[in-house]
């Protein structure tokens, strides 16, 4: 895919936004081209048929070239490194709740 890119002329590659799209992002973004994130939400909107890939692509296409619409900014992989942290912790916290619960309802 990255060969692809680097093919073309600088221009805007819209994304629906992912863990992973971020990771392209930034790789995309290093060959000069603008890379806009769209959040899943804010592209749903303009599927006008099924849901499959090529609607996906359209959506995506008119969603990016709207004047007022949100993107989200391409995350380093310092800030997904963190994020990842926080949710495995969130994650673990949550987990430890559900066994000390059981254990009260068991009567332990």
């Amino acid at each position: 895919m990255l060969e692809f890119f680097s093919q073309l002329q600088p221009c805007v590659v819209a994304m629906e936004a992912c863990g992973g799209t971020h990771f392209w992002g930034r790789e995309i973004g290093k060959l000069g081209h603008e890379v806009r994130l769209i959040p899943p939400a804010y592209i749903k909107p303009f599927v006008k048929r099924q849901k499959n890939d090529a609607a996906d692509a359209e959506a995506i296409c008119e969603a990016a070239v709207r004047p007022t619409m949100r993107f989200v900014p391409v995350k380093s992989e310092e800030t997904q490194a963190a994020a990842m942290v926080f949710r495995l912790r969130e994650l673990l916290i949550r987990q430890r709740t559900e066994r000390v619960n059981d254990f009260e309802t068991l009567g332990f």
